[in-house]
């Protein structure tokens, strides 16, 4: 009897404390403080939020992220090492910025050519196929000594060659000119003959405005008509190679992400994996938009790029890497980590992928295309 008595006890112990349990409101939702380096006013900070929220739907609202915009608590170069000191508890940036702690950063956000031709898919190809993550992690962790989680984030690419005060022809027209340049980019286009200012974005118009600048590079489209480049500046130049396959990035502080659970980490990885594909359809659809709204409301002068321009940027990329490397060991390293998947992934995708300007110059013909046999009903907004 006293064995059976004991068992009952317990039982009903058990189902009292399961009970009690059951009827506990769930634990207070775990709030990250995060910051960016993109005005509020930009795409690329609703990429920032859409991750954000996101995340707070599949954790069922358990984790949540703060996404607060440039300047909200630090200074939007200061964000990495925010993050590092855990000011913050992570950041969304892009690690070209990171250039003057070392120049290896810049390779990590798709540098000038592609690299090697790569676009966005080739890029994540390498990060997350060809061992790049792995080397993107060591840098920051091993040779930056920065306590930190990097992955990436928003394909804000392919850029435009920038803005201007007045028409450029070529490359000799660059000779002095003022402008606004960061990361590697800065030391390819003062190759080609400019003076390059170092600038966050939100200083871009100002500094136009006062004549600290003549031209400058931003991103193009949506994000350059948000911004207000079309208040300052009359011609705008596409595309350019410095950035045609710009990736930027979303960072944690490794103490915050170790002491995640692995949901949440998963939850995070996923987010900003929708967020890549989910960000970009609509980003296109912007930047047709806002192309045609500079046209037609600002009077803005879209151009094409002239083509010695293009070559050059590829052939002082060259001359930069190549100067880098040879002094830099694990700039080297990832360079040519890159070079090795783009020496597989871009000739074997050049056979299979037809030139996307076959199709569309048959449908949709600028000045420099043969008619199309059925012309378009609208031409696109740019001229050549």
């Amino acid at each position: 009897m006293h064995k059976h008595t004991a068992l009952a006890v317990l039982a009903l112990a058990s189902a009292f404390t399961s009970q009690v349990i059951a009827q506990q409101p769930a634990g207070e939702p775990r709030v990250l403080k995060m910051q960016s380096s993109w005005p509020a006013s930009l795409t690329l900070q609703d990429h920032f939020k859409y991750i954000a929220a996101q995340v707070e739907k599949l954790t069922a609202g358990q984790l949540k992220i703060e996404a607060m915009a440039s300047g909200q608590i630090v200074p939007p170069f200061e964000v990495l090492d925010a993050t590092h000191k855990k000011v913050i508890d992570g950041m969304h940036s892009v690690s070209y910025y990171w250039v003057g702690k070392n120049k290896a950063a810049a390779l990590f956000s798709g540098p000038p050519g592609g690299p090697f031709g790569m676009d966005h898919m080739d890029f994540l190809g390498w990060l997350y196929e060809g061992g790049g993550h792995e080397l993107w992690i060591d840098f920051y962790q091993n040779i930056l000594k920065l306590n930190v989680m990097p992955f990436p984030a928003q394909p804000s690419s392919p850029q435009a060659l920038g803005w201007f005060k007045k028409p450029i022809k070529s490359v000799a027209d660059f000779k002095g000119l003022k402008c606004r340049q960061t990361g590697l980019n800065a030391d390819v286009y003062a190759k080609l003959g400019q003076a390059v200012v170092n600038l966050p974005g939100g200083e871009i118009v100002p500094a136009a405005q006062r004549g600290v600048i003549d031209c400058a590079e931003w991103v193009g489209g949506i994000e350059d008509l948000r911004l207000g480049l079309p208040q300052v500046f009359k011609y705008h130049y596409t595309p350019g190679m410095h950035e045609n396959n710009s990736i930027g990035e979303i960072v944690f502080n490794l103490d915050i992400w170790k002491s995640l659970t692995t949901q949440q980490q998963e939850a995070i990885k996923s987010s900003i994996k929708d967020a890549f594909i989910s960000w970009l359809i609509k980003w296109q659809k912007q930047n047709a938009d806002a192309m045609e709204e500079m046209v037609k409301k600002h009077g803005t002068i879209i151009l094409r790029t002239p083509p010695d321009i293009l070559v050059a940027t590829l052939k002082a990329w060259d001359e930069v890497a190549k100067e880098e490397s040879a002094k830099n060991e694990f700039f080297k390293k990832v360079y040519e980590s890159q070079r090795a998947y783009a020496s597989k992934v871009v000739p074997s995708k050049r056979y299979m992928f037809p030139p996307y300007s076959f199709a569309a110059n048959h449908y949709f013909p600028d000045s420099a295309g043969k008619p199309a046999a059925k012309p378009a009903a609208a031409p696109a907004p740019a001229t050549k």
